[in-house]
């Protein structure tokens, strides 16, 4: 009997134009796919290079918790793995980037004796840096994602790039929307008007899904962050405000 097993691969972010040869042959010769993408044309390519699939977002619902979900979507491709399955989950962009089920599922088979990884995809992380034309070693760059960042204390570095991401929930601690309102996200521009002024300007960022697509930068005012149209795929980068301090140590030095 086929021993089960699942490889967690990343589609990329546009449609077939950045899923790897090797993401691609898994996904042709699984016994079944899980597919969580967020453009239906992607699942209906996925769906053409292997006909045994399904479609983990029906497990999405508006109201319900999405750690519900998650818990629900692992379980579903871990029953397939038991059963003696290759079991292939394709995931939207990086599997194991903002993506909890990919991490919990692998972690269970494993500690059930299956043999499960994960293979990488193009982010929106990748398309970002490429997009707007920014090297994350010439200055630095802080990733957050948008709720923790309200949550937590950071020490930011107003020289370096900051990036939000997942600032369309931002503000909305339920789990269970898939947007927050303009009220909620005002929380994130009174915090970040904390440590950057009104007038201080960063992009609203989306990632193109189509060939045929653009990506979105839209330029704002750091104040008026909350009046502007956020998608619940939205990512807010800010520019360096700053210039980087030099450490009283000069560490360029060698030492005796």
């Amino acid at each position: 009997m086929q021993q089960g097993s699942l490889v967690c691969v990343g589609t990329g972010m546009m449609v077939g134009a950045h899923l790897s040869p090797i993401c691609q042959s898994h996904i042709e010769q699984a016994d079944v796919v899980f597919v969580c993408v967020a453009e239906h044309y992607m699942e209906a390519w996925i769906t053409s290079l292997n006909k045994n699939t399904v479609n983990l977002q029906t497990f999405y619902g508006e109201g319900k918790d999405r750690h519900d979900t998650y818990a629900q979507m692992t379980s579903a491709m871990l029953e397939r793995v038991e059963k003696g399955e290759k079991v292939v989950g394709a995931f939207y962009g990086h599997p194991g980037v903002f993506a909890k089920v990919p991490h919990d599922a692998i972690a269970i088979a494993k500690s059930r004796g299956f043999d499960a990884y994960m293979l990488p995809g193009i982010s929106a992380e990748s398309c970002l840096y490429a997009d707007l034309g920014i090297d994350p070693g010439a200055l630095g760059c802080q990733h957050y994602e948008a709720n923790q960042f309200l949550v937590y204390k950071r020490e930011v570095d107003t020289a370096a790039y900051i990036v939000l991401w997942q600032v369309g929930v931002a503000g909305d601690f339920s789990s269970a929307v898939f947007t927050s309102s303009s009220l909620q996200r005002k929380k994130l521009t009174d915090k970040l008007l904390s440590i950057y002024q009104a007038n201080d300007s960063a992009i609203l960022y989306e990632a193109a899904t189509l060939p045929i697509d653009e990506f979105r930068a839209t330029t704002i005012a750091i104040g008026e962050l909350h009046n502007h149209e956020i998608n619940q795929h939205s990512t807010l980068v800010i520019p360096p405000v700053s210039k980087p301090v030099i450490d009283d140590v000069d560490y360029s030095k060698g030492t005796n």
